[in-house]
Formats: structure tokens, C-alpha cells, sequence
């Protein structure tokens, strides 16, 4: 989610991209967008942005005097002077959880560009409101939200008043993780910069915000024989919590590129080579009592969630991975072999019906029939170890085995004599 650094940068790059260009025509708002219709138009105007913790006032300015075509009636109207000429707009936005600016060509607008100001050169362009969660909005005739506290930035003195004085507030009764949310107090702080601050200062997630900021109250103040420069330095070495809410979101922005984002930009690797604690591998993590998730180090606090276990990231980089072992599949038997035995049929039919069990029982059946000797292996060793009484009747059956092929070998024979004859 862009937090008060982007929304600056963003403020940045509109005046940046925007210098010298005139735009033209009406505001262009998407189909699929809620956000109000912006009824402004003009033959030439201009746009300038400026920022204030997450949030970001557009203003479009006219050029010249000029009447407007506007149609409708009462608040259709209120751009509109007593004499008919255009005014100046003013648009607050709320980025959301993913919104942004672009300039592009007017040709290849983006899929998801809900609110369009074109360029009145040609070919056009289109500064572009992107948002394609749709969570962000825009307000017409807009003003900094009133229960928006100082922003932590670019009014750091104001900011810091703000909360000291107000510490007795039942915000600072919760958690000093979900107290760095609230944006009274705590006005462009969000999810990664609170786990920044937090780790810098080795503060836990889970500590009651009220003893954590009751503590700079009674900060020692210091001696006024040290000069500026020195002064500067200690508060460089040892910052308090509210120093460095202003310190942290500064370096973002000394960084430039577009900060944390949704979509990949050439300055995503600077920005995550920054990143000291969130979503860091071997950093913990919880969900507060928001339902949103805080990166720390170390124990999470008193006020810790009951019942929720802290989460290890896993390492982004894994040392050699062992190879998935082969699976080993059974070959499966062909239909129709001379060597399937009727109890092997009967058992797959029944397998279907009462499952793994009955197929077990085949197999162990298959099986069993394998381990039987041979037939005629236990005829010779049956007679081996039979003893002399018994040799008549197997005599005799030896007779009888030698006239069965002398009858067959007669039956044979005239066969043959037919065969030869033919």
C-alpha cells in the first residue's frame, strides 16, 4: 500500500512530468469507476500537485478567463464564477491500496486508468490515475481531511506537538504498533515504515503505546553550550520513536525512484536493499488487532495477540534443494494373461465395491499360489521317500503311462500312412 513517501514522490513526478505541458478539453473518468465525475473543462489549462501524508491535492488551473460549456444546473455550476468563467479545481486523492500517476501516450492508455487529463499538443498524452484495485478515490472541490493529523514530513514540529500533547487520547491505550496506524496522529506512517521504526529502535510491536511515547516527556534536554552541529549529530546517533517517524519516510524519499509500489520499477531492488526488518527473512511476524500483519525481531510484547503464533519468513534464497524422490507407480496388469488366476478377477471386481482391502487379500492369494512347489518336483520327492510296499502301484502306473503312448502312437500311425498316400 503506498504510504507517505510514495505519495510525495508521486506529488514529485506529477510537478515534474507535468512542467510546460497544457492540457485541454474535459476530465475523462472510467466506466467502471465510483468515484464523482469531475465536470471541468477548459481549452488550456494547467496541473500542479501537492501532498500531505497519504493524501495528494491536484489543482487545475485555466490559463485564460473563458466561458464554460458546462451544462446542468446548482452544483453542475459551481466551477463557474458570477460572470460564467472557469475556475480553479481542486482534487484530493486517496491512493488506496494501489493507486498512481502516468503519463502515456493518449493511444496506449492503461487498462485500469480511471480518471484521464489530456495534453492539448499532438499527439496527445494523458495523465492517468491508476488504480487497479479500485480502492482509491478522489474527492471534487476537495480539502485535506480534518480529522488527518500534521503530516509526518513535511510538518515535523507540528506532528510532534500533536501527539505529546494528546497522550492521555484512548488511541495510545492500544498496542504502539496499532497507534502508528492511526493517522490523527500519525498522518503518512504505514505498515513497512512502523516495522522500520520499531526494529531501528528495538522497541517491541506489542508494547502499550502510551508508556513508549510518555517516556520522550521527560527527555533530558540538551546543554545549550553545545552548538547546532553537535546537537545534530546526537540527535542523528540516539533519535526518539517521533524523530524517526519523520527520519525513516525522508530517506525513501531521498531515494527517489517511486518507493514500495505494486508494480515492479527499476528502483524495487534499491528499495528492498533498504528494507532492514519488513519482510525480511528471519523476521517475525503477527497480526494486530486490525487484522494486519507486523514484521519485528525478538519478543513481540505484553500486549501480544493471545493465541497467535509468530511466523518465521522462510529465506528467499534455499541452499540446494534436495531432488523430489521418483514416484513409483505399479505396473498394471494387462487383460486377458494366461497367468491371471479367476480369484485375481474376482478380487478387482470386488475391490471396486469395498475398496483397498479385497485387492490386498488378491494380491496376498497371487502371492501364496507363487511360494507352491512344483508338481512334479513333489511327485519325485514323494517317491523318493516312499517306501518299498509302494513301488508296485507305482509300477503299475508306469505301465500304464507306457501303453497310453503306444496306443496313441497306433492311432497315429494310419494317419500317417493316409497323409503319404494322398
Amino acid at each position: 500500500m503506498p504510504e507517505g513517501p510514495e505519495l510525495h514522490l508521486a506529488s514529485c513526478y506529477i510537478n515534474t512530468v507535468c512542467a510546460g505541458l497544457i492540457f485541454s478539453g474535459k476530465v475523462e473518468k472510467s466506466e467502471v469507476s465510483k468515484n464523482p465525475e469531475v465536470l471541468f473543462e477548459s481549452d488550456a489549462y494547467l496541473i500542479s500537485a501537492t501532498s500531505r501524508g497519504k493524501e495528494i491535492k491536484l489543482t487545475l488551473t485555466p490559463l485564460k478567463e473563458e466561458k464554460s460549456a458546462l451544462p446542468g444546473r446548482g452544483k453542475d455550476r459551481e466551477v463557474l464564477s458570477q460572470n460564467g468563467l472557469q475556475q480553479p479545481m481542486d482534487l484530493v486523492f486517496r491512493f488506496g491500496m494501489s493507486g498512481s500517476f502516468k503519463l502515456t501516450s493518449a493511444a496506449e492508455l492503461p487498462k485500469h486508468a480511471h480518471l484521464r487529463f489530456y495534453t492539448k499538443e499532438s499527439p496527445h498524452r494523458a495523465l492517468c490515475f491508476v488504480d487497479f484495485r479500485r480502492f482509491g478515490r478522489w474527492e471534487v472541490h476537495g480539502t485535506w481531511q480534518l480529522d488527518r493529523g500534521p503530516c509526518v514530513m513535511l510538518e515535523y514540529e507540528k506532528f510532534r506537538e500533536n501527539v505529546l500533547r494528546n497522550l492521555s487520547d484512548k488511541a495510545f491505550n492500544k498496542p504502539i504498533c496499532e497507534a502508528l496506524l492511526n493517522q490523527k496522529f500519525f498522518n503518512g506512517i504505514g505498515n513497512y515504515l512502523r516495522a522500520e521504526i520499531l526494529y531501528r529502535l528495538k522497541i517491541p510491536p506489542f508494547e502499550k503505546a502510551r508508556t513508549v511515547l510518555e517516556a520522550l516527556q521527560h527527555r533530558k534536554q540538551q546543554s545549550p553550550d553545545l552548538t547546532l552541529s553537535k546537537k545534530v549529530k546526537l540527535k542523528r546517533e540516539n533519535p526518539d520513536l517521533l524523530e524517526l517517524c519523520h527520519a525513516v519516510p525522508m530517506e525513501v524519499i531521498h531515494m527517489g525512484g517511486k518507493g514500495y509500489g505494486s508494480e515492479p520499477s527499476d528502483d524495487a531492488a534499491a528499495f528492498e536493499e533498504w528494507l532492514q526488518c519488513y519482510c525480511v527473512p528471519g523476521m517475525r511476524s503477527l497480526r494486530d488487532g486490525n487484522g494486519r500483519t507486523i514484521w519485528f525481531q525478538g519478543e513481540p510484547g505484553p500486549m501480544a495477540p493471545k493465541g497467535e503464533k509468530s511466523r518465521k519468513k522462510r529465506s528467499r534464497v534455499n541452499a540446494d534443494p534436495e531432488p523430489p524422490s521418483p514416484k513409483v507407480t505399479k505396473p498394471v496388469p494387462k487383460r486377458g494373461l494366461k497367468g491371471s488366476s479367476s480369484q485375481e478377477k474376482v478380487a478387482k471386481r470386488s475391490g471396486r465395491k469395498k475398496g483397498k482391502e479385497l485387492v490386498q487379500e488378491a494380491e496376498n492369494a497371487k502371492a501364496h499360489e507363487a511360494r507352491k512347489p512344483n508338481t512334479r518336483s513333489r511327485r519325485k520327492a514323494s517317491a523318493s521317500q516312499a517306501s518299498p510296499t509302494h513301488k508296485a502301484p507305482a509300477a503299475d502306473r508306469k505301465r500304464q503311462t507306457s501303453a497310453g503312448r503306444s496306443t496313441g502312437a497306433a492311432a497315429a500311425a494310419p494317419r500317417s500312412r493316409r497323409v503319404k498316400a494322398e
